[in-house]
């Protein structure tokens, strides 16, 4: 039985740190056939990288590559040549193993990292169908370059021609391959219930990473997984990290039902709930089954902006979740996104009297400005376009796109003004709490015994920053 070892070279942990879920069902499909051991670069750094190298011995090593910047429009920070240093390096010169690239990232760059990190082989797109196949070939002494998703320094790949199966998808069990200590108070643990987006934001890399159909898990096989999760970790917060947690129709809802009939005293959370499906039944069933938090991810609420950011929903949908949100009383946090194309001071305008009308004072508003461009999406075509990117460009350099309408330091300069007006709009720059921050909202939350989502005790401090009390609404 070979040895395969599978490394997280995600080290970003603002505003808290992600558990490796992605490497984690890679190792949960090839157990059978491997001996597998993960190495989690979060909280190690590579420090003892090279030495789990010489003891393991690996026949076969993979590296993912989650996220290439922070896409931070005012400082970007590059994680590639970190991630050449910290991991690449140390492996190269510890083993003559055949290393392979993987992750969203490398998804996005597949030629541009086979080049740099000078990779043997790369697996673009859902491993747990590609990655298997290749240990097969390399085993077998076949040609992996056959295997569609495989990409070698010898010859280009292509991308995967088929999706893998979700109702086949093994559990993950992070805390069962790495040592989750670290992440627990400071994380959640993730919870995948479908793969796909039919949605054509002009922005997103998803479509292209998972295809423009939804895949879904069966919900009773996201409940075992929860509630077996549950019995070995104790209390933890889970978190639903689907592009959009509330599609299609009725998957969510099947969850949350199937979930709250299990009485298992969950808490959870939440990434993008979609105003277009948005309803007091989802609502009710979220509560029912332990949601704690939601993440609304509208990016703008200006009619015009909607339709140029190509969302599925209108501004009515929009007011109706916040209605919701309200009714509920379900603590949330909102981002939005601007200087997308076509956007101007009358439509970030339109957005800010949206928050000010519906959207809760103590809860949190995520500004971020300009949008990094990505390969393969509709907003690098508008960038090539308008010159703002050349045609050559790889784009691994952050690229951010800024409507010529406004330009970077007048939409940067409205942002900020718009913030200092409004203690729960918080600026991307100002996203990631101080350590001292973090200690003093612990120690409120101890002194008042408070059980709210962190962000709202984040809050509280910072509207006393401001001078002010957080509003009960």
């Amino acid at each position: 039985m070979s040895k395969v070892l599978l490394i997280n070279t995600n080290m970003e942990k603002k505003p808290y740190p992600v558990p490796p879920l992605g490497i984690c069902l890679i190792a949960s499909a090839i157990r059978k056939d491997h001996e597998v051991m993960v190495y989690d670069g979060a909280f190690d750094h590579g420090k003892g990288l090279a030495c789990l190298v010489s003891d393991f011995r690996p026949d076969y090593i993979g590296v993912t590559i989650r996220n290439i910047d922070d896409m931070d429009i005012l400082n970007p920070t590059s994680y590639i040549e970190p991630i050449l240093q910290t991991f690449i390096k140390p492996v190269r010169e510890t083993t003559d193993a055949p290393l392979i690239l993987g992750g969203s990232g490398f998804s996005i760059f597949p030629e541009y990292f086979m080049d740099y990190y000078r990779a043997d082989y790369g697996v673009s797109g859902e491993g747990e169908a590609v990655f298997p196949d290749l240990l097969h070939c390399l085993e077998n002494g076949k040609d992996p370059s056959c295997v569609p998703g495989v990409f070698s320094l010898k010859k280009a790949g292509s991308a995967p021609t088929r999706a893998f199966d979700l109702v086949n998808l093994p559990f993950s069990e992070i805390d069962l391959k790495i040592d989750y200590g670290p992440y627990r108070g400071r994380s959640s643990y993730p919870i995948q219930t479908k793969r796909g987006c039919s949605h054509r934001c002009i922005y997103c890399t998803y479509n292209c990473i998972e295809g423009y159909h939804y895949r879904t898990r069966l919900p009773a096989h996201i409940a075992d997984e929860i509630e077996q999760t549950a019995e070995r970790l104790g209390p933890v917060t889970f978190e639903f990290v689907d592009s959009t947690f509330n599609d299609p129709p009725g998957h969510a809802e099947a969850i949350c039902r199937e979930l709250a009939k299990r009485s298992l005293g969950l808490r959870l959370r939440t990434m993008g709930i979609n105003p277009c499906n948005a309803s007091p039944e989802l609502f009710e069933l979220m509560l029912s089954s332990g949601f704690a938090q939601i993440d609304c991810t509208p990016d703008t609420a200006s009619p015009a902006m909607l339709s140029s950011l190509r969302k599925n929903f209108t501004l009515a949908d929009l007011t109706k979740t916040a209605r919701l949100v309200r009714e509920f009383d379900m603590p949330t946090m909102w981002f939005f996104i601007f200087g997308g194309p076509g956007e101007t001071e009358e439509t970030i305008r339109e957005s800010f009297e949206f928050i000010d009308s519906w959207v809760s004072g103590k809860d949190m508003v995520h500004m971020t400005c300009g949008l990094r461009v990505y390969p393969g999406t509709d907003l690098h075509l508008s960038a090539l376009k308008e010159k703002i990117v050349h045609p050559g460009d790889p784009l691994t350099d952050a690229r951010f796109y800024v409507s010529k309408e406004l330009g970077r330091e007048k939409l940067i300069s409205l942002i900020n003004e718009a913030a200092l007006a409004r203690p729960n709009c918080v600026p991307v720059t100002e996203s990631t709490p101080s350590p001292q921050m973090m200690s003093d909202a612990a120690m409120m939350r101890e002194q008042m015994l408070l059980t709210e989502p962190m962000f709202r005790s984040l809050l509280r401090l910072r509207y006393r920053m401001f001078g002010r009390e957080m509003p009960c609404q």
